[in-house]
Order: C-alpha cells, then sequence, then structure tokens
C-alpha cells in the first residue's frame, strides 16, 4: 500500500469518527428537546435586570439650556464612588465647553454622530466626527469638548461608562458651561 492511499484511508477513518460523533451529539440533543426536558427557567429580575429599549426614560440634563441634550441613568451615579452607566443625548447645535473629569470615562455612539475634540481652547469647527458604533476615550483631567453642530438632522446618543465621582473642572469657568453653535 502507497503511503498517499494510507492517508487516504486515515482521512477518511478521521472525517467517519467526526461524522458519528456530530450524529451522537446531535441525535442526544434531539432526544432532550423531545423529551422536554431542555426547557429554560423564567428569568429571575433579582439575578437579572433588564431593561428594554422603549422603556428607557430620558431626562432633561440638571444645569444645561433647556433642549441642548438630556441623560439616561443606567447603573450607578457618577457624582457617587463607584462605577456608573449613562446614555447621553446631545441635540443638534450644542457642544458642550472644554472641561476635564477625576476619572478615565469610555463611550461607545450608539447613533447618530458625535463629534469630539481635545484641549482648553474651544473651536468646534476643528472637531472630529464620530459615527454610529465609533469609541471614544477620555483620559482623567485632560481637557476636552464635544457635542452636536447645528444643521444635522439627529441627536446623538453616547453609552458613558466611568467611575465615579467625576469631578467635572470646565477650563474656564466664567464662560457657559454648554455653548450654542
Amino acid at each position: 500500500m502507497t503511503e498517499n492511499v494510507r492517508q487516504g484511508i486515515r482521512s477518511s477513518m478521521i472525517r467517519e469518527g467526526e461524522m458519528e460523533r456530530r450524529t451522537f451529539l446531535l441525535s442526544s440533543l434531539m432526544a432532550a428537546l423531545a423529551e422536554g426536558t431542555a426547557q429554560a427557567s423564567p428569568i429571575d429580575p433579582k439575578k437579572t435586570f433588564v431593561l428594554q429599549r422603549g422603556d428607557i426614560k430620558f431626562l432633561p440634563w440638571n444645569g444645561v439650556p433647556p433642549g441642548s441634550g438630556e441623560m439616561a441613568k443606567l447603573y450607578g451615579d457618577f457624582n457617587k464612588p463607584g462605577p456608573y452607566l449613562v446614555l447621553m443625548k446631545w441635540n443638534p447645535g450644542w457642544f458642550s465647553a472644554p472641561h476635564s473629569y477625576a476619572t478615565d470615562r469610555i463611550q461607545m455612539v450608539l447613533s447618530g454622530t458625535w463629534w469630539v475634540n481635545s484641549g482648553a481652547d474651544f473651536d468646534p469647527k476643528r472637531a472630529i466626527p464620530v459615527p454610529a458604533g465609533g469609541f471614544v476615550e477620555r483620559i482623567a483631567r485632560t481637557f476636552h469638548y464635544d457635542g452636536v453642530p447645528r444643521g444635522i438632522s439627529e441627536p446623538v446618543v453616547v453609552a458613558v461608562f466611568g467611575i465615579g465621582p467625576v469631578d467635572i473642572k470646565l477650563a474656564d469657568p466664567h464662560l457657559p458651561s454648554w455653548r450654542q453653535v
């Protein structure tokens, strides 16, 4: 018998062995399902909390101009020690003033496009767009600003995670914390 023939027989045996194993596993699963033994238990809300998209409540941010943005607090509180997760909705025509936080923040754009920039100077025309699916990391105590320019048709929704308290500091506390652009 040649080496090529031996390899062909071995390959065939391996394929048959894999097929037998798959058939056995599949038949065991099908038998369990047919007997009704594979039933899921109802969700325990004490162990798994679910908030459906339609049940998320956005509320106006405190201390910002009316109509500029809203927030939905999903987990924790960014003004208290510990992790937090919020959804921030920015309406077109508004930017934050340059500011920083005491801790790092990570953000994911969920819908729309968010414009971001770094630095204590405020020049929204130099902000770069981050469309839905984009990720932004803000390093603690580095000044930055962000928002949605006027003329954009939809607000942006950004998921923000960090460790509180955030201890926000404005680059220039004499100027408004939000600016209409």
